[in-house]
């Protein structure tokens, strides 16, 4: 790929793709620097796309890995936290082709947890008045969202997550799924909708929780 010489001069002012041409040049130190600045983020966004945290944990090693096995081939063509979740939404892929073809159940375990089974059921039925609605503490708070953002397809989810987690513009989580910023701006739409959908039956009573639940993902 033929980058131009102003793309990479404006690429070059991101401090993390200095980093990365340090890496390149057989930093261990710049390495290790980038390591503890994406660690955490790549866990948080990979733990929401494969719906295990240990798993998440193996994966962002993984991520790290072919990194630093790509670091001679590395070229300024994107920022680099576009560039690192690319790779990010190619391993989550991969884990989850193969989490596919082993058979295992996608929602195992998500049925259960601090609100019982099959929350987001519950969540419908207590707005409809079948069991007493109540406020939800900031540990429930947090299931809720997350498993309405589970029930987004991985697609949109990703958006979501790059958008909202990681404030990447249209045009960086274009680069990173592969698509036009226009198709991202629809997926986006698509998810918000979705996602007012599952959630504002139970919020409907309870608004004042609906700014905090997102803030709270």
């Amino acid at each position: 790929m033929v980058v131009s010489e102003s793309s990479a001069q404006r690429y070059a002012l991101d401090p993390d793709v200095r980093l990365m041409l340090e890496v390149r040049d057989d930093s261990a130190a710049a390495f290790e620097e980038l390591v503890l600045r994406y660690q955490v983020r790549l866990i948080r966004v990979l733990e929401h796309l494969v719906g295990s945290r240990d798993q998440a944990e193996d994966l962002t090693q993984e991520v790290f890995l072919r990194v630093y096995r790509a670091r001679k081939q590395y070229v300024t063509t994107a920022k680099f936290a576009t560039w690192l979740f690319t790779i990010a939404n190619n391993v989550a892929s991969n884990a989850l082709r193969n989490r596919a073809r082993r058979h295992e159940v996608t929602l195992q375990g998500r049925d259960s947890g601090p609100l019982g089974a099959r929350p987001l059921d519950r969540m419908v039925q207590a707005s409809s008045g079948l069991m007493p609605a109540r406020q939800l503490d900031k540990v429930e708070m947090r299931q809720v969202v997350r498993l309405a953002l589970e029930s987004l397809s991985e697609r949109q989810r990703l958006a979501v997550l790059l958008n909202k987690f990681e404030g990447m513009s249209y045009a960086d989580i274009a680069e990173t799924m592969e698509l036009s910023p226009q198709a991202v701006k629809s997926l986006l739409s698509r998810a918000r909708e979705n996602l007012r959908e599952v959630l504002e039956p139970y919020f409907s009573e309870q608004r004042p929780a609906v700014k905090n639940a997102g803030e709270e993902v």
